[in-house]
């Protein structure tokens, strides 16, 4: 569908903003460096105020930065209004005109720009069946479910054959079972068509789903970049790993390094992990340990005592303290395991491959 796949360049882009109370400036991004290849779908993740939204709005001309160069498809695009950008945008709010019908609101665009009949109606008869929407072109959009209105404003940026395609937080007014299967639509069609996406968010879950690559932001700087496997295996810092799912985190201490292996003591106890990355004998660290990672069991690395066991259907979820420190546990299909109540001693068991220290 899109006439070229383009890849988006930021070269050390910032923007700044004022304090409305203290008349500050701040950086809402700073010094920000990206390279999206072509045909990717990429997404912006992060909490609120990490200055994702405000990278996307000037990716696509609603924002101006403050330094630095935007490109698309290797052009300097800065100084272009954003109609005049290879980019459409599908917004949280879907912006659909409501006394429009479906047809008339995915033709919208193209009527803009003065094509023939003919074509237009060719080119939304084909992406509304591209959107499994056919046969509703005549309904007015109040008369639509909330994912049909996604699928509307979907369409509607995409029969503009863009050169790159931008998600604000398309989902979010959606209901939690709605969004799943909508995020899978959009990876879909997206995958189908070849285009490139750069999908912003909050939600880890979505992220995950959905990317090729993941930017993890705070604070307005990028913290990572990696395919969603890579951020949650090989975090590069604690907010990334407490940002990307759940961890526990463990204090440790290196006793000896030996290569990408090491000597560790948590709570008394030595153990040898991988994943290490070169800290010295001697100084502090932290065990990154997934909840669904470690399991209860009579022999293991760490003792601790269970001081909560609830069964959720597909897995028994534990608290349980190791030394000072409160461990979650997601211990999936427990049907024929052994469960341990609150109260009783056990031993954490995790595969030292399946950690990580930071």
């Amino acid at each position: 569908m899109a006439k070229e796949k383009k890849g988006v360049r930021l070269e050390h882009i910032s923007k700044i903003y004022q304090d409305p109370k203290t008349k500050k400036e701040f950086y809402a991004v700073k010094d920000t460096t990206l390279d999206i290849e072509p045909g990717t779908f990429v997404t912006l993740l992060g909490p609120s105020g990490c200055g994702k939204t405000t990278t996307l709005r000037m990716i696509a001309g609603f924002e101006s930065p403050d330094e630095g160069e935007i490109y698309l498809g290797g052009e300097p695009i800065n100084e272009l209004t954003p109609n005049k950008r290879d980019t459409a945008m599908v917004f949280q709010s879907y912006a659909l005109l409501p006394h429009y019908n479906v047809f008339d609101n995915v033709a919208y665009g193209l009527k803009i720009r003065k094509l023939p009949k003919s074509e237009i109606k060719q080119k939304v008869t084909d992406i509304l069946r591209l959107v499994e929407l056919e046969g509703m072109e005549s309904r007015m959009t109040n008369q639509l479910s909330g994912g049909q209105q996604q699928r509307v404003a979907l369409a509607r940026a995409l029969v503009l054959e863009p050169g790159v395609l931008l998600f604000d937080e398309p989902l979010s007014n959606l209901d939690a079972k709605l969004r799943v299967s909508m995020r899978t639509e959009i990876r879909k069609i997206q995958q189908k068509v070849g285009i490139t996406a750069i999908y912003v968010t909050h939600d880890q879950s979505e992220a995950m789903s959905l990317s090729d690559k993941i930017i993890i932001m705070s604070k307005g700087k990028v913290e990572q970049i990696g395919t969603p496997r890579e951020v949650y295996y090989r975090p590069s810092s604690r907010f990334v790993a407490d940002f990307i799912g759940e961890a526990n985190f463990l204090d440790a201490k290196v006793k000896e390094a030996r290569g990408e292996k090491a000597l560790i003591e948590v709570n008394g106890e030595e153990m040898e992990v991988n994943n290490y990355i070169g800290r010295k004998p001697g100084e502090e660290a932290c065990l990154v340990l997934r909840p669904e990672a470690v399991l209860l069991a009579d022999k293991g690395q760490l003792p601790c005592e269970v001081t909560l066991s609830t069964f959720m259907g597909a897995y028994q979820y534990y608290q349980v303290k190791a030394g000072e420190v409160t461990v979650q546990i997601t211990d999936y299909n427990p049907v024929n395991k052994k469960i341990y109540e609150t109260g009783e001693k056990a031993f954490l068991d995790f595969d030292t491959d399946g950690v990580y220290i930071l």
